[in-house]
């Protein structure tokens, strides 16, 4: 007998259109038996409807909006039965991620049922001294991409003796490709605020703030609801105080994610960063001592509290403990989002979990556009906090992704690089001036009319930037280029000595051809042409044609190719 089903609603059931098979659901099994959940990580399967019963629970993938097939659903027919690729059964280690997808993300009933809120209990029968201790033995360490012991975070805060202290939950997930923070505020806004909650007693902040980016509705709405369960529950008086928290929402810069910047914005103030010290700790928001601590980080602590430390750090490394999740993207079979044991190598993450064809990645860029592009040869490397920047890259707050060997790691290069020169807030030269040199020799050079000085001047440049920049977007954004520069120089000489792309992604290198022995005349890239530089005899005009792919994606026959620029496409192609 069916108890109830459950529909995946997080942004990326969402977009897969799960929405409307909520609501056809709702009409077919009635609205008392439906319900929206979060999501479970597989957000390549979306979307995916789970179905509860006495005797055990089915899911279903790719569900499609229509009645026969909704029907079978309900019947617990074969219809798209969806089965967990089992290397990521094996390899993942779901701790923080447990309930997501499990529970309604905004019923607090739910949520306690699965032990919710009882590391808080137990926290308020501690003292503030003992939670911080508890937090320093499961060496938790800042999920937001600086590695900082929590626990000694807590410390500095708990230490002071201020009238007023604030505790911040940085949620300005910027990073393209990344979707940690979001997932856990759409489906454990409860989890993120028991973590918080359980901070206010450990350093004796009264005042809470989650600083949202406003392009997460979803996840905002939710915190809301959470909130307003809580204050009606009384779960926010802390030793007899009222505790307030509030969501903030930002407009979308990603500096703001540099904690001085968060801190200025929150108040209200442009978002730029500030010279430290004076760290937050000791001034900050408003000039009160204040924390700020990662969605991911907080999402920690009430497992920590509630099992132990040392529980907690039994997993993982000796100096990287617990799991990490990872937001998997690019070219591999499996996207979504992943929870792993800090230690595993990222060729089990990229292969076994990911899903990628060995043989097919170039690499990984791992740490947002702040990482660095790490090479297949090292995919053997654990993923830690010290092995990562070992190899020129960072944890960063999750972000992982795939690079197939199509693709030009120059041009990975510049894009990355383009994002942090639009981001960069230009309070100091170095990022505002500095990242604007690099991006324009990375345009020369992809344009196809750099040298090899332009090669020398890229290195030196991102040295000199990461040395004089005053904060961590300055400090990390020449990270994709310099580490395509080791791992990748001879990409680059490529590019500035042959004028040659071998991925053919550098559009000013390449010419588009069609090969009439191949071509069948369907007149499908004329159609399909949106500036119109295919001649009705077939003859791409390469001097209007924008390499936008279109004809090379709708030919039938696979008659029309990249090539480089002034070569010939070969019959086949």
């Amino acid at each position: 007998m069916i108890k109830r089903i459950k529909v995946g609603m997080a942004s990326c059931g969402i977009a897969a259109g799960a929405g409307e098979v909520l609501e056809l659901l709702q009409e077919m099994a009635g609205d008392n038996k439906v319900v929206e959940v979060g999501c479970i990580g597989h957000c390549y399967a979306e979307p995916l409807v789970e179905v509860e019963t006495d005797s055990g629970d089915y899911i279903f993938e790719k569900v499609q909006p229509k009645e026969e097939d909704l029907q079978k659903i309900i019947d617990l027919d074969e219809f798209s039965r969806f089965q967990p690729h089992s290397p990521r059964v094996d390899k993942e280690r779901q701790l923080i991620t447990s309930l997501a997808g499990k529970i309604v993300p905004t019923s607090l009933e739910e949520y306690r049922a699965n032990k919710g809120y009882e590391g808080l209990k137990k926290a308020l029968e501690m003292e503030p001294d003992a939670i911080v201790d508890e937090v320093k033995t499961s060496k938790l360490r800042g999920r937001g991409g600086g590695g900082f012991p929590t626990g000694l975070k807590w410390s500095f805060l708990a230490a002071k003796d201020s009238e007023q202290k604030v505790l911040i939950c940085n949620a300005d997930e910027g990073d393209p490709g990344a979707f940690m923070d979001r997932t856990l505020m759409e489906s454990l806004p409860h989890q993120v605020l028991e973590g918080m909650l359980i901070g206010a007693k450990a350093t004796g902040a009264r005042q809470l703030f989650i600083y949202c980016r406003a392009e997460y509705p979803l996840a905002v709405k939710n915190l809301n609801i959470a909130i307003e369960q809580i204050e009606k529950e009384g779960l926010n008086i802390i030793d007899g105080e009222p505790v307030k928290i509030m969501v903030k929402e930002g407009a979308g810069a990603f500096v703001c994610g540099e904690e001085t910047a968060l801190i200025h914005s929150l108040e209200g103030k442009r978002g730029t960063p500030r010279y430290r010290p004076p760290y937050p700790t000791d001034y900050g928001f408003h000039g009160y001592p204040s924390a700020i601590n990662n969605v991911e980080s907080f999402a920690n602590i009430p497992l920590i509290v509630r099992d132990g430390g040392e529980n907690f750090a039994a997993t993982g490394t000796e100096n990287s403990t617990g799991t990490k999740l990872f937001a998997l993207a690019g070219d591999l079979e499996y996207s979504g989002l992943v929870e792993v044991p800090m230690g595993i190598s990222i060729g089990e993450v990229v292969y076994d979990i990911g899903g990628a064809e060995p043989g097919s990645v170039k690499a990984v860029q791992i740490g947002g556009p702040s990482g660095g592009c790490i090479p297949a040869e090292h995919f053997d490397t654990p993923i830690d906090y010290d092995s990562l920047t070992s190899l020129g890259a960072i944890m960063g707050s999750g972000g992982l992704i795939v690079i197939g060997n199509n693709r030009c790691m120059v041009e990975t290069a510049r894009y990355f690089l383009e994002f942090t020169t639009r981001e960069s807030c230009g309070k100091c030269t170095f990022c505002r001036i500095g990242t604007k040199r690099m991006l324009e020799t990375l345009e020369r050079i992809t344009g196809g009319e750099g040298g090899p000085e332009d090669v020398e001047l890229l290195a030196d440049l991102g040295k000199k930037i990461i040395q004089g920049s005053l904060c961590g977007l300055g400090q990390t954004a020449p990270n994709p280029v310099l580490s395509t520069l080791k791992y990748f120089n001879n990409e680059y000489l490529a590019h500035v000595e042959e004028g040659h792309c071998a991925a053919m992604e550098c559009k000013a290198l390449v010419d588009v051809f069609i090969d009439r022995e191949t071509c069948i005349e369907c007149g499908q890239c004329i159609k399909n042409c949106p500036v119109d530089c295919i001649s009705e005899d077939y003859v791409i005009d390469n001097e209007i044609c924008t390499r936008c792919n279109s004809c090379i994606e709708v030919c039938p026959v696979d008659a029309i190719a990249r090539v480089a620029k002034g070569g010939e496409v070969s019959v086949g192609n």
